[in-house]
């Protein structure tokens, strides 16, 4: 498969797919729910991370290394376990991923130290990859002229899991202390786990491979799919900046700027619910003008983002203000861009989906996992305008591809509509 075969198939049906409506509006919107459950799981550490800091007596900056663990253990979830979306029955995998999730949790949540605690985050990482399992699932249950807008409305899900249990995790942990965000959230993931076994709908796997084969076939998928290396490249740039962010932004807040407590970077997190939207909204641009264009758009607002952040050095209430609405554009910015890269890649395949998902996200927590390393690097050496720096840099390498990809597209569109319009002028004319 090539690009010259796969532009074909941006926005149409993948060969081998045959797609059905096979999912209610309401399970699609439990489905958005257990994706917000799962995603959660990665990211309250961001906001309880100052409050593990005092908690267990040490840096801020050595605290921050559970959202990395956590990050990275997402990225190696993805890669060994996704792949089993096209092998196990999605009911079973599911339901088991929650559990154990929850019992990583229940052993984060009583770790003595930090080392107990990475483990455990890293473990939680691994397995609380039910979202990324989700989204190829849905795709390959609904018609294609859907698939945009279901997959924003499971990406919705996922974006308010990040923000509520930022907000969640920030406001728990300052009242009961860093453990509780862990105990409460193992039990909703345990409970999750008894609801969806029961209530998943039946799939028939689309693969036989055994798994070392499948874990094979994502990384040559990598190396056999300019679309796919594409949109890996895009995800893993802007989520590194994303995460970036969001790593210092919680150091930033609760420093000598502001002086504020750890629940205030659940306070900024809920000022961006309005990501869950606008990504319905860019599921039906991608559906109409295609990936590519709103590729174009996201990048450009990553690099705005970082100027509007860089404002929040000012202190006081035009900081804050510039903090939220800077975050604001990023997160839609990077959710948006999520959305289309993940249309792209799903049109490439209807047999291959988890496995091309599986190269994908994990490229894309890769990115994440080193941004907030190198965001809580950038906070420790250069401050609040290192971050915002690193944003822009990281925004700023997408914007030249993302660009040329939209004009190309956009040539392609005109001469394609310039031969239909010439095959009718000549069918009118033999018929004449």
């Amino acid at each position: 498969m090539t690009e010259h075969t796969t532009a074909a198939t941006e926005r149409g049906t993948p060969r081998g797919d045959a797609p059905r409506a096979g999912l209610s509006r309401g399970m699609v919107l439990l489905l958005a729910v257990a994706c917000g459950v799962a995603v959660g799981n990665i990211y309250f550490p961001q906001a309880v991370s100052p409050l593990v800091a005092s908690g267990l007596d040490v840096s801020g900056d050595t605290a921050a290394l559970v959202v990395t663990a956590a990050q990275f253990g997402y990225a190696v979830g993805i890669f060994f376990l996704v792949p089993l979306g096209d092998r196990v029955p999605h009911r079973v995998l599911i339901a088991v991923l929650f559990a154990v999730t929850g019992a990583g949790l229940l052993a984060a949540s009583a770790a003595p130290a930090l080392p107990p605690l990475l483990g455990a985050s890293a473990l939680v990482g691994i397995t609380t990859v039910v979202a990324p399992i989700v989204a190829p699932m849905a795709a390959g249950l609904v018609p294609a002229e859907r698939r945009g807008a279901v997959t924003g409305t499971l990406l919705s899900g996922s974006i308010g899991g990040m923000l509520l249990s930022r907000a969640f995790g920030g406001a728990l942990g300052e009242w009961l202390g860093w453990r509780a965000p862990y105990v409460v959230t193992a039990v909703v993931a345990l409970v999750i786990a008894g609801v969806l076994a029961r209530t998943l709908p039946q799939t028939v796997p689309t693969s036989r491979q055994r798994y070392p084969a499948l874990l094979g076939a994502s990384l040559r998928l990598l190396r056999t799919e300019p679309l796919l290396r594409l949109s890996c490249f895009y995800q893993a740039a802007v989520f590194a900046g994303f995460q970036a962010v969001w790593t210092g932004v919680a150091l930033f807040l609760t420093g000598d700027t502001y002086g504020l407590g750890a629940s205030a970077v659940g306070a900024l997190a809920l000022v961006n619910a309005g990501t869950m939207l606008a990504t319905p909204f860019a599921g039906r641009q991608i559906d109409r003008r295609g990936p590519d264009a709103v590729n174009a758009v996201c990048a450009g607002a990553v690099v705005a983002s970082a100027g509007v952040l860089a404002l929040g050095g000012l202190g006081g209430a035009i900081g804050l203000t510039a903090l939220a609405l800077g975050t604001l554009l990023l997160d839609v910015a990077m959710q948006s861009g999520m959305v289309a890269n993940q249309v792209r890649i799903f049109a490439l395949s209807g047999e291959a989906r988890s496995r091309l998902n599986t190269a994908y996200m994990t490229c894309a927590f890769i990115g994440g996992a080193a941004g907030s390393s190198l965001g809580a690097l950038a906070y420790a050496t250069l401050g609040w305008a290192g971050v915002c720096a690193l944003v822009a840099v990281l925004g700023a390498v997408t914007v030249p591809v993302a660009a040329r990809r939209a004009r190309l597209r956009g040539v392609q569109e005109r001469v394609a509509a310039r031969r239909a319009r010439l095959r009718g002028v000549q069918e009118r004319c033999a018929s004449d």
